[in-house]
């Protein structure tokens, strides 16, 4: 049974920088990743799975490979923040990623011109596996930074921040894939985008928070010393109930995300699925703006979980609505409610996550597996996309309807746990 205090002693606070770098120089690369997972896993790879599997088996084939990458990100965060902290070294991580990444990129965009042959597929996951372990390698680390050097009672702020970076970063995706497709360019341009945005974002943050290195490594060794063990680290209440919260929340969030192309396809039959998926993608993220940088900033005042009690019932109507509607304008509708309450959630989903770190000696590895509370449910695409197709087979509809509704019940089970989660929980100090 998790319980209030670590059971070891946890090591004392690293040195900070004099100030923690405005919130947008440190957020900089959610910026990037933001516009590069959303054409990514949205646009580019429903698109390309089409293409090299044809549609009769999209959803299951679309599963398989999300889940195979979630694979690599549910391994891969713990083992090289664990590294970063004994290092005390944060940046060349996010550098060392980036490269892999980019060059994961460069393969998919190569098997869907057409340059690898025979072995399309093959070459088109064998990228998509490198973009996953290079961005995985780089944020793992990169994820320490917020509750390395931001002070608890300004968390809530550079949270919202971040959320609305990313939200900005979403935005600029759906209207860049909306661009490619109304000009007909070919989809290798997707792929050039997402390295292009990328990169000059990730360059930013790595000029902004240079000295992080050198306040890392003043604690290394007793953070080498000092690391709790993951069985203490889940003993740890707060630690517990955050993470299982948040397994809840990306359950409910991955039953739908990977599949809003398809349903405008199937259920909205709409003639040029990715334009209006771009377009829905595009009220969800403007009404994510509103509600991101607000919410962050009230759960500094009012606490973390009176915003995600909202956030969450508002996504959990919103998935509900999805099924009962059969009109693309009023699915934009839905898509902005859906979206105040996304807003929301990841305004404060930061802060509360670092709010729960037990101890400040091993930031890197605790964010890494705090993380993987939200890819590991990128697993659940797979019996989803299955259920999809099973459901969805003689040109039916019903597999949206149990997708979707699974979805809400999920969002409402986060929105029960969340209530053991408690408040204003900070790193301990020794």
């Amino acid at each position: 049974m998790p319980h209030n205090l670590p059971p070891a002693a946890p090591a004392p606070a690293p040195a900070l920088l004099t100030a923690p770098p405005p919130p947008a120089v440190l957020s900089a690369f959610w910026f990037g990743t933001a516009f590069h997972w959303l054409v990514l896993l949205l646009i580019a790879m429903p698109a390309g799975v089409v293409q090299f599997m044809g549609e009769g088996a999209k959803g299951t084939w679309l599963g398989v490979l999300t889940a195979v990458g979630a694979l690599v990100a549910l391994v891969l965060p713990p083992i090289v923040g664990a590294q970063s902290d004994r290092s005390g070294q944060r940046l060349p991580y996010l550098r060392r990623g980036l490269a892999v990444n980019l060059l994961g990129l460069g393969v998919m965009g190569g098997a869907v011109a057409g340059l690898s042959g025979a072995g399309g597929f093959a070459v088109f996951v064998l990228g998509f596996l490198l973009v996953q372990f290079g961005n995985n390698y780089a944020t793992a680390p990169y994820s320490a930074l917020i509750p390395q050097l931001v002070p608890p009672e300004q968390r809530g702020h550079y949270s919202g921040v971040m959320a609305t970076l990313q939200a900005v970063g979403q935005l600029l995706a759906a209207a860049a894939t909306f661009a490619v497709a109304a000009l007909h360019l070919p989809p290798a341009a997707n792929y050039l985008l997402i390295a292009a945005v990328l990169t000059v974002p990730a360059l930013i943050t790595l000029r902004g928070v240079a000295g992080a290195d050198q306040a890392g490594q003043a604690a290394a060794g007793a953070a080498q010393a000092r690391a709790l063990s993951l069985r203490e680290l889940f003993a740890y209440q707060p630690f517990f109930w955050v993470f299982w919260t948040r397994v809840l929340f990306a359950l409910g969030q991955y039953s739908v995300q990977p599949f809003l192309n398809y349903y405008n396809r199937d259920v909205l039959r709409q003639a040029n699925p990715d334009q209006s998926t771009s377009v829905m993608l595009a009220a969800i993220i403007i009404a994510s703006i509103f509600s991101a940088l607000l919410g962050g900033r009230l759960s500094d005042r009012l606490g973390r979980k009176p915003v995600i009690y909202l956030a969450g019932g508002l996504m959990a109507l919103a998935a509900v609505l999805l099924i009962l509607n059969g009109s693309y304008t009023l699915a934009l509708g839905i898509a902005a409610l859906f979206g105040l309450g996304f807003g929301a959630f990841t305004s404060v989903d930061w802060a509360l996550g670092s709010d729960a770190m037990p101890s400040k000696s091993s930031f890197a590895r605790d964010m890494g597996i705090w993380h993987v509370a939200f890819v590991a449910p990128q697993f659940v695409s797979l019996p989803m996309g299955t259920l999809l197709d099973t459901l969805n087979r003689g040109g039916g509809t019903g597999g949206y309807t149990a997708v979707f509704g699974l979805a809400a019940v999920f969002f409402v089970a986060g929105l029960l746990l969340v209530r053991r989660v408690p408040e204003r929980v900070h790193p301990h100090t020794a």
